[in-house]
């Protein structure tokens, strides 16, 4: 459900147009956010608020005319992913239902 709410945001809210690699690689920072939330709801939360200040910090250092390009700026959220979840490596383990199927009892 969260997941097509996500896609009706992009889709109508961000851009106004559905269109080819319109979220931009936005899923895989999502999953780096749970990844570095340690699989909590919370912790998710706090990482999913640290990428969108790092995304946030690209378009206002851009608005504002940093010297620095504005290809650079755009990649500050990336690296920011990329920075924090690879200093989690070997740290956070996924939970043990993780690729299980949902059985009933």
């Amino acid at each position: 459900m969260v997941a097509g709410l996500g896609g009706a945001f992009f889709t109508l809210v961000s851009t106004g147009a559905f269109g080819k690699n319109m979220t931009a690689g936005a899923g895989f920072i999502a999953l780096a956010a749970l990844i570095f939330g340690g699989f909590r709801p919370v912790g998710a939360l706090l990482a999913a608020l640290f990428f969108g200040f790092a995304n946030t910090l690209a378009i206002y250092l851009s608005a504002i005319g940093s010297p620095v390009p504005s290809q650079f700026l755009n990649m500050l959220p990336y690296i920011a992913t990329i920075v924090a979840v690879a200093g989690l490596v070997g740290r956070v383990r996924a939970p043990a239902a993780d690729g299980k199927p949902y059985v009933k009892s």
